[in-house]
C-alpha cells in the first residue's frame, strides 16, 4: 500500500509541475519538493520508497524539471556550481581508495545524494522571488505528510510504556525506524506549525487547532528519546519568534505575546504528559542520565569521537581527502566499528580534503552574505540554523536539511494589503476627480 502512495506522489507531482502555468510553476515545483521532504521518513518506515534515497532523487528531479521548463536560475547562483564541482575530486579518489568488495556507485550515491540535492535546491532557490503567502503554501505541503507520520506513530505504538527499555533512543516508539530521523522531521514539523500559529492563526479556534496538532507531533518527537531533532526545533522556534517579535509593530507584539502564552502552555502540558507516559525516563534522558539515575560519561553518545576521527583523517590527507565513502571503511579497519558519520561538516572535509573545505565554506557563508542585502525572509535564521544544526547531529541522511537550506535563499515578497477604508477613500477621490472633469466640460 505504501508503494502505491509513493507512486501516486510521483505521478501527481510530475503532472502538476508540467501542467502548471509558467508564472506559478515555482509554487508547484517547491510545493512538490516540500511534500516529498515531509513524506520521506513515513515512506521509509513503511517500506514505500522504491529506492532508499528515492526522496532525494525526486527533489532533484522536480527542481531540474522546473529549471528546464522555464524557471531558470539566477545569474549570480554560479557559486553553487563551484560547490558541486568541488565534490567531484572526492569521487575520483574514491574510485581508487574504496575496497574491492565495495560497490563504488552505491557508496558515492549514498554519501553524495544529500550534498547534490542541496546544491540543486540552492541553484533553484537562490534569489527567487516568492510571496509570503506562496511560501506558507509550500510549507503547508510539508506539514500535511508530517501529520500523517504522527498519526501512523500513534497507531503503530499507542502506548510508550509497553516498549520502555531505558533512556536510549527508542526504535519501537519511532515506528520501528531510526529515532534520529523521526525526531528530526517531527521537530521540523513542530517548527512549521509554530510558524503557522504565529503568522496565520488569526482566530482563537485556529490557535487552539494548531497548538493541538503541534503538541501531538511534539509528543511523538520527544518520546523517540532522540534529542537532536527536539533541541533543533526549540532553537529554531526561538529564533523565529525573536525575529518576528522585533520586526513587528506594538499592536502585533501584543498578539504575539498572547499567542506565545498559548504556545507555552501547550508545550508544558506536552512535556508533562511525556514525563508521565515514560515514567520519568524522558527527564533522565534530557539530563544525560541512565535509567537508574547515573550521569552518562558522553552526552553526545559517541558523536564527539566520530567527529575527532574524521577531522584527523582530514589532517592526514588534507589535499584530496580519503575519498567519498572511505571514512566508514577506515573506521572499521582501525576500530572495528561499523558506524556511519553523524556530522556532515567533518565528513565533507575528511572525504574531500581542501575541496571539502571550499564546498562547506560556500554553504556556510553564501546565505549570510545574501542576508546582508535582503532581510525580508522572516524564516531565514530558522531555516539556516535547521540546516546547520541538523547536519551536525544527523548528517544528511534525509532530504529535509538540503531542501530547507534552499528555502533560506528565497527572496520573500510581501503583498500589499488593501483594507476597506483605503478602497473607500480611493473610490471617493476617484468620484471627486470625475466630478471636477464634468464641471469643466459644462
Amino acid at each position: 500500500m505504501s508503494e502505491l502512495y509513493f507512486i501516486a506522489i510521483v505521478v501527481i507531482c510530475l503532472y502538476s509541475i508540467i501542467s502548471a502555468p509558467e508564472k506559478k510553476r515555482y509554487l508547484y515545483v517547491l510545493g512538490s519538493c516540500a511534500y516529498v521532504v515531509g513524506s520521506e521518513v513515513f515512506l521509509r518506515m513503511t517500506g514505500g520508497n522504491l529506492l532508499y534515497e528515492a526522496s532525494k532523487y525526486l527533489v532533484i528531479l522536480f527542481l531540474v524539471l522546473g529549471m528546464v521548463l522555464g524557471d531558470g536560475i539566477d545569474k549570480k547562483s554560479y557559486i553553487y556550481f563551484m560547490y558541486i564541482l568541488a565534490l567531484i575530486p572526492g569521487i575520483v579518489v574514491a574510485a581508487h581508495t574504496l575496497d574491492f568488495e565495495t560497490n563504488v556507485r552505491t557508496a558515492v550515491a549514498f554519501n553524495l545524494s544529500g550534498p547534490i540535492c542541496l546544491g540543486i535546491a540552492a541553484l533553484y532557490c537562490y534569489r527567487r522571488n516568492v510571496t509570503i503567502s506562496a511560501l506558507q503554501t509550500i510549507l503547508l505541503a510539508a506539514i500535511l505528510p508530517l501529520i500523517t507520520t504522527t498519526a501512523y506513530l500513534f497507531l503503530y505504538n499507542p502506548s510508550i510504556k509497553a516498549v520502555l527499555s531505558g533512556t536510549q533512543s527508542n526504535f519501537e516508539a519511532s515506528g520501528g525506524f531510526g529515532p534520529n530521523q523521526v525526531s528530526t522531521v517531527l521537530g521540523l514539523g513542530v517548527f512549521l506549525l509554530a510558524g503557522r500559529l504565529f503568522l496565520q492563526s488569526k482566530t482563537l479556534f485556529l490557535k487552539i487547532l494548531n497548538v493541538s496538532i503541534l503538541a501531538l507531533m511534539a509528543y511523538r518527537a520527544i518520546i523517540t528519546f532522540s534529542r537532536g531533532g527536539v533541541f533543533v526545533a526549540v532553537i529554531i522556534i526561538l529564533a523565529f519568534i525573536a525575529v518576528f517579535y522585533f520586526k513587528s509593530s506594538s499592536k502585533t507584539k501584543l498578539r504575539i505575546t498572547f499567542t506565545l502564552l498559548i504556545f507555552g502552555l501547550g508545550i508544558l502540558l506536552t512535556w508533562y504528559i511525556s514525563s508521565l507516559s515514560t515514567e520519568g525516563l524522558i527527564d533522565k534522558r534530557y539530563t544525560n542520565q541512565d535509567a537508574i539515575g547515573r550521569e552518562k560519561a558522553d552526552i553526545t553518545t559517541g558523536r564527539t569521537s566520530l567527529l575527532a576521527n574524521e577531522l584527523n583523517e582530514f589532517f592526514e590527507n588534507p589535499f584530496l581527502g580519503v575519498g567519498v565513502g572511505k571514512l566508514k571503511e577506515l573506521r572499521f579497519e582501525k576500530e572495528g566499528i561499523q558506524a556511519a558519520t553523524h556530522n556532515e561538516m567533518s565528513r565533507i572535509v575528511g572525504e574531500h580534503g581542501v575541496f571539502g573545505v571550499l564546498a562547506f565554506s560556500v554553504l556556510l557563508l553564501t546565505p549570510l552574505f545574501l542576508r546582508f542585502k535582503n532581510r525580508r525572509n522572516i524564516y531565514f535564521y530558522s531555516f539556516y540554523l535547521f540546516w546547520f544544526l541538523t547536519i551536525n547531529h544527523s548528517s544528511m541522511r534525509i532530504a529535509a536539511p538540503a531542501f530547507i537550506y534552499g528555502l533560506c535563499l528565497l527572496n520573500i515578497q510581501f503583498e500589499k494589503q488593501t483594507n476597506k477604508k483605503s478602497i473607500l477613500i480611493k473610490n471617493a477621490s476617484s468620484r471627486k476627480a470625475n466630478g471636477k472633469q464634468s464641471i469643466k466640460k459644462h
